[in-house]
């Protein structure tokens, strides 16, 4: 049987609202996903090393890139675990387990982008601070 109209729920039209949503969305992985949570130590650990060792402009856009999107594909990686445990119901299925893995591989490559990022920026300063 079809919706009617009358049926359909609404869309946020506000923005606050959605914001909300948004930020309580940001929280819910934080404090239910232990991986989210090494990420942000780790992103704002190179976010202070950039302070401390000024970083120009160019290298801040790419730590930030690279910290801003490991965090991003965790929030994508948890959503994936979410709906397939929703789906299969918290049971094994093997294209949820394929579905979750791939997830992780975009967690773990996104990762090791940031360690590279990371290492490019970082290690020059880092070695020019003992000569």
């Amino acid at each position: 049987m079809p919706m009617d109209l009358k049926d359909k729920p609404e869309k946020n039209k506000h923005f606050i609202t959605s914001l909300e949503f948004a930020i309580q969305g940001i929280k819910t992985v934080f404090d239910e996903e232990r991986n989210m949570r090494k990420h942000v130590i780790f992103g704002v650990t190179a976010i202070l090393a950039g302070l401390v060792l000024q970083l120009n402009r160019f290298e801040w856009l790419w730590i930030l890139l690279a910290v801003f999107l490991v965090w991003i594909v965790e929030i994508i990686n948890t959503v994936f675990e979410n709906v397939v445990d929703m789906f299969t119901d918290f049971h094994f299925h093997p294209i949820g387990k394929k579905i979750k893995d791939m997830a992780a591989g975009a967690v773990l490559m996104t990762s090791l982008f940031a360690v590279i990022v990371g290492a490019i920026i970082f290690l020059p300063k880092l070695l020019s601070l003992f000569r």
